[in-house]
């Protein structure tokens, strides 16, 4: 992980990224609130997931990935209200292929976890653009 600073959501996003790593679905669920809301554009049409055990099922994806690399390029968090605002280049590495793509995520967070997530993928590893 690249350019994380040492914030208070700073060392939540490394938590969330070695639970993406360690594929530790209820680690990285607990992190959120138990009816959060997750928009996610990684199919290139908006999906949107809501509760606990819809945003598990989005979560499922991660069990695929063999290695993943963060560098981010913008950061942004407030402390009243809560918020994150990240655009990041990954390297990931899934079923034996290397990709390139760029996400955007966005927290809203309420009492400390996670209750809006907009995950989107910026740049897809074809090279389109969302």
């Amino acid at each position: 992980m690249k350019n994380v600073p040492d914030t208070k959501l700073g060392k939540m996003y490394k938590e969330h990224i070695q639970h993406i790593l360690d594929k530790n679905i209820e680690a990285l669920l607990d992190q959120y609130t138990d009816d959060a809301t997750l928009i996610s554009s990684f199919s290139k049409s908006p999906v949107i997931y809501q509760g606990r055990e819809q945003v598990k099922e989005h979560m499922q994806g991660i069990l695929g990935i063999d290695g993943l690399e963060t560098d981010i390029v913008f950061w942004a968090e407030t402390e009243n209200p809560e918020t994150l605002m990240i655009t990041e280049q990954i390297t990931m590495t899934a079923g034996g292929a290397k990709s390139e793509m760029r996400f955007a995520d966005s927290w809203v967070l309420k009492d400390g976890k996670i209750a809006i997530h907009f995950a989107g993928m910026v740049q897809h590893p074809d090279g389109t653009l969302a």
